[in-house]
């Protein structure tokens, strides 16, 4: 069946708000030390091509998907980045499904299908996750900008 999807996002690996400033914040490091250095020798280069080279990483990284997030045919579908392999959760053996926060620390590193104490957890960015408890009590933790409207697909989806 080839259905138009409940819901659809795509998270993107650099547009997190803490990472992007320490990366700038390197950058700007190693223009002001460039700057403030007496003579304009060859290690003095060296710091404006860091500073250039860390600019254009971070841009890049803002294009690079990390995974996509799609509710379609009573399933939610994880698609990952390159050669991750897609994750496909029935949404008929969910038992439970509830908002939540995604960790209660301030900076999180972003994880694909990381099994760790009897969860699953999916995450790029942002506080808010979508918690979804199987039969078997395995946990998936699910990360999401737009969790309001990722809860509502899903729990749609279900009632179908």
């Amino acid at each position: 069946m080839a259905d138009k999807p409940a819901y659809t996002e795509k998270q993107y690996l650099g547009r997190e708000w803490i990472p992007v400033t320490i990366r700038l914040m390197l950058a700007m490091i190693c223009f002001a030390i460039y700057f403030f250095t007496d003579e304009r020798e060859r290690n003095g280069d060296l710091l404006v091509v860091v500073g250039f080279a860390i600019v254009i990483i971070s841009v890049i990284i803002g294009f690079l998907p990390h995974f996509r997030t799609r509710v379609i045919n009573k399933s939610l579908l994880l698609d990952g980045l390159w050669s991750s392999r897609l994750v496909k959760i029935d949404l008929n053996s969910i038992t439970k499904v509830e908002k939540g926060i995604y960790s209660r620390y301030l900076f999180n590193n972003p994880v694909y299908n990381l099994h760790q104490k009897g969860t699953i957890r999916f995450y790029t960015g942002g506080n808010d996750a979508i918690h979804l408890t199987d039969r078997d009590g395995l946990v998936y933790i699910i990360g999401s900008q737009h969790v309001n409207e990722l809860l509502r697909a899903v729990q749609e989806e279900m009632k179908k």
